[in-house]
């Protein structure tokens, strides 16, 4: 019999959101936010006495662009995306070294580790890519004590180029 790693997921707002901002802010559109940001204050800061009272509100609205707007936007979007029904009822997501199985409201559907795009560690959760839009998000506290076993399991079954920080 294979031993399955088993984890029953339950979405938040709070894991979309923070989803929502890791994959707004990787790659190049992660470094254009950082480099926008960070020009705009330093152009605030440099040449503050020299701006007029227009361009000090136009630099500062360029600073609240990316810090501010842009994950109250995301929020706000993934505040109703949270509230889908396919969102609010629980999946059980099982992995053993045949792939990944997965379970919500009776339906199922059995994925190869070689159907699998890849998988990213992040601070609050695991992604696992199916292809460039589908992914199923593994929070932390829905690992709870299984995470090293699971690791293990990814190392073993998929290439390092098909996994990021595990």
């Amino acid at each position: 019999m294979k031993e399955k790693i088993k984890f029953q997921v339950q979405l938040t707002t709070k894991e979309l959101w923070q989803f929502s901002m890791y994959h707004a802010n990787s790659g190049l559109m992660g470094a254009f936010n950082l480099i926008f940001t960070a020009l705009a204050f330093a152009l605030l800061v440099i040449r503050w006495g020299s701006l007029t009272n227009g361009n000090r509100l136009l630099l500062c609205c360029c600073l609240l662009i990316f810090t501010v707007l842009q994950p109250l936007i995301l929020y706000s979007k993934v505040r109703k995306q949270a509230k889908a029904p396919v969102i609010q009822s629980p999946m059980n997501l099982s992995f053993d070294k045949e792939g990944l199985e997965v379970e919500q409201n009776g339906q199922g559907a059995k994925f190869t580790w070689a159907q699998m795009g890849r998988i990213d560690r992040k601070p609050t959760m695991v992604v696992v890519y199916m292809d460039r839009v589908h992914a199923y998000l593994l929070p932390k506290k829905a690992m709870a004590g299984k995470e090293e076993a699971f690791y293990q399991l990814v190392r073993e079954q998929l290439p390092k180029e098909r996994r990021r920080g595990i």
